[in-house]
C-alpha cells in the first residue's frame, strides 16, 4: 500500500464558510501552509513557496522520490462534495505503465483520503493525477492496493507549462469507483513522485478548496 495510505488517525475540523460554503483545504496563494504535514515514503521531493507568473504556489521537485505533503480535515460531500484546485506541471513522465507497480510515478497527483475510522483496513482513496497516456477520465486500481482508485484529469504534455483549474464531483467519483457511498472526507493530500521511475518532475499546487456544485 506503498504511497497510498498515509495514516489512520482522527481528522482535525476545516471551518467552512456559511454563506457559500466553500471548505478551504490549501491556501498557498496566501502562503498559508499551516496543517500541512509531511510523509516521505522513497528519497523527499523537496516542497517550498514559489512565486511562478505571478502567482504564489507550493512548488515540487522530485529526483528518483517520493514523498507528499497532507493535511488532516473533516468535510461532509453531502454539504460541498465539489473539490477544486489549480496546478501545473513543468513536464510529463515517459515511457512508464501507470497500472504496474514500477510506473506507479506521476508529477502530480491530489489525493482525497476516507480513513474508515476504527476500521482501518477500509481507508480508501481516490487519487486524482497527471497522467503519461492514460485517457482523460479513465479510472484503474492502483497498482499496489485496489483500495486506491487512479483518475486521469490531465493525460500527456498538450497543457503542459499551463496554470489548469481542476473541478470533481467526488461523491459522484467515489460512488463509480468504490459502488458505496463514501463517508466523510478525513484528509487531503499532493504529491510528485518517481521513485519507481527514477525521473525528474516539477509541478505547482495552487489553492485547494471544497465547494457546493
Amino acid at each position: 500500500m506503498k504511497k497510498i495510505l498515509f495514516w489512520v488517525a482522527i481528522s482535525l475540523p476545516v471551518v467552512a464558510c456559511a454563506e457559500d460554503m466553500r471548505v478551504d483545504i490549501a491556501r498557498f496563494s496566501q502562503g498559508d501552509l499551516n496543517g500541512w504535514q509531511k510523509k516521505d515514503f522513497a528519497g523527499e521531493t523537496r516542497y517550498a513557496l514559489d512565486n511562478l507568473d505571478g502567482q504564489l504556489a507550493l512548488r515540487a521537485d522530485s529526483d528518483a522520490a517520493a514523498s507528499g505533503r497532507y493535511r488532516k480535515v473533516s468535510v461532509d460531500l453531502n454539504q460541498t462534495p465539489i473539490l477544486n484546485w489549480t496546478w501545473k506541471v513543468g513536464g510529463i513522465l515517459t515511457g512508464n505503465d501507470e497500472r504496474t507497480r514500477a510506473g506507479d510515478d506521476y508529477p502530480a497527483r491530489v489525493y482525497v483520503v476516507f480513513s474508515g475510522g476504527v476500521m482501518f483496513w477500509r481507508t480508501r482513496a481516490i487519487n486524482y493525477v497527471w497522467s503519461n497516456q492514460q485517457p482523460v477520465g479513465s479510472r484503474w486500481p492502483n497498482a499496489f492496493t485496489d483500495h486506491a482508485q487512479m483518475i486521469a484529469i490531465e493525460s500527456g504534455s498538450d497543457r503542459v507549462g499551463q496554470w489548469i483549474n481542476e473541478r470533481r464531483d467526488v461523491r459522484a467519483d467515489y460512488r463509480r469507483a468504490f459502488g458505496e457511498e463514501p463517508g466523510q472526507v478525513d484528509a487531503v493530500a499532493i504529491m510528485t513522485d518517481t521513485d519507481n521511475t527514477g525521473a525528474v518532475a516539477t509541478a505547482w499546487y495552487g489553492d485547494i478548496w471544497f465547494s457546493e456544485k
